[in-house]
């Protein structure tokens, strides 16, 4: 996909990229560090209909959002034999609250973990002594028996 980069001289870039649908779908990037998420007119790809200004943190949860799931599935496209899945850490599990070494999945289902998404930061190769929060999304690596006991693991321990 062709991504479009424009300097917006004084105020930061554009970026964007024109969808199926023909609408321009893109982010401006502040020089302050602010973004906006916008979206032009199916019948102008030049006119915007809608901008949505985003926090920090929102942009990195809706990257989160996004980019996760895709992360995944590249994954497991590219790897014969490598099964890869995002397994949500949900409020209350037995690990809310607990260090990855913990759950001992490496040695309880044969899963590494690979990164741990949370509030849309990607913490890339954590450590056994990384602590878990209700809400996280574990990246993980391993054969589809292994992913499933993985699931059932950190839902109850």
């Amino acid at each position: 996909m062709n991504v479009e980069v424009t300097p917006l001289p004084g105020i930061g870039t554009r970026q964007d990229f024109l969808s199926r649908g023909g609408r321009r779908i893109g982010v401006i990037t502040y020089r302050d560090g602010r973004s906006e998420l916008i979206v032009s007119r199916v019948d102008d790809p030049d006119t915007c209909t809608a901008s949505i200004p985003l926090t920090p943190d929102e942009a990195g949860t809706l990257a989160s959002l996004l980019g996760a799931p895709q992360l995944v599935a590249q994954l497991q496209d590219e790897l014969d034999g490598v099964h890869t899945k995002q397994l949500p850490l949900l409020p209350g599990s037995p690990y809310d609250g607990r260090t990855l070494g913990d759950t001992a999945l490496r040695t309880r289902t044969a899963v590494s973990v690979v990164a741990v998404v949370r509030a849309g930061t990607v913490h890339p190769s954590p450590r056994p002594d990384f602590m878990l929060g209700g809400g996280d999304a574990l990246i993980t690596v391993g054969t589809k028996e292994g992913l499933a006991k993985a699931a059932e693991v950190l839902a109850h321990g």
